[in-house]
């Protein structure tokens, strides 16, 4: 059976998309094709690597890309995780494609100490987490 490609978009694939990507990967990977991009390429996020890595998923070997109009367009499912990219993301040609909107804070705007923003980003990693877990459990 062939796996269904998911998309996940943010504005700089630096840390929303890369965890999204990260958890599909290692819960739903045999089912899904993950990729990952943003509006612009903004560099793996260290800390993304960082909390990723304390939930057991290597995403130290992701890259960050920007959205390429080829995959967006075959693409089963289109998942935008900043209100940014929902509102800037290219127009989508294919009409099978399902578009979905799932908001998530940016961690890499978090202030304060180190520990209070890498307890900002395990907050948004572990709603990402539960997202990702349901949308496999659920299949939507």
């Amino acid at each position: 059976m062939e796996k269904k490609l998911v998309y996940f978009l943010c504005t700089g694939n630096s840390c929303r998309s890369q965890i999204a990507d990260g958890f599909l990967n290692a819960i739903g990977g045999d089912t899904y094709e993950v990729k990952s991009a943003g509006l612009e390429a903004h560099g793996l996020n260290p800390r993304a690597v960082q909390i990723m890595k304390e939930a057991g998923v290597d995403i130290s070997n992701n890259t960050s890309n920007v959205i390429d109009p080829e995959i967006l367009n075959r693409a089963t499912y289109v998942i935008t995780l900043c209100g940014h990219a929902d509102e800037h993301c290219p127009v989508i040609s294919n009409p099978d494609v399902i578009k979905w909107h799932w908001g998530f804070e940016d961690p890499a705007k978090a202030t304060g100490t180190e520990e209070e923003i890498l307890t900002q980003f395990r907050t948004v990693r572990d709603a990402i987490r539960q997202r990702i877990e349901s949308f496999v459990k659920e299949g939507k």
